[in-house]
């Protein structure tokens, strides 16, 4: 089981007014994946239909971490908070119980 990617869609699942853009590195590739109201998708790459495949891994590593507004505009994000590291991310993880 992916646990941070889990952690990370339960938290927009309590927090729908967020989605979540995380910068990860998997296997030496770098991805952008948004994360709105408990699903995830990759910016950068195909997304399996099957919402069990995981689109964060276990292996991939957390680069950084953008808090943006719903709706989502890529044309004109509203940032709430940028370039947040994973340890910063637990804290906010840990407010809203997950």
């Amino acid at each position: 089981m992916n646990f941070i990617g889990k952690r990370l869609e339960q938290y927009t699942a309590k927090r729908p007014q967020e989605v979540l853009l995380v910068t990860v590195e998997i296997a030496n590739e770098q991805d952008t994946i948004a994360i709105f109201k408990g699903f995830s998708s990759s910016l950068m790459r195909p997304t399996a239909f099957d919402p069990d495949v995981p689109v964060l891994p276990d292996g991939a590593k957390i680069l950084n971490i953008d808090r943006v507004a719903s709706p989502y505009n890529p044309e004109v994000p509203r940032y709430i908070q940028q370039g947040l590291s994973w340890e910063a991310m637990k804290a906010l993880l840990l407010e809203v119980g997950v």
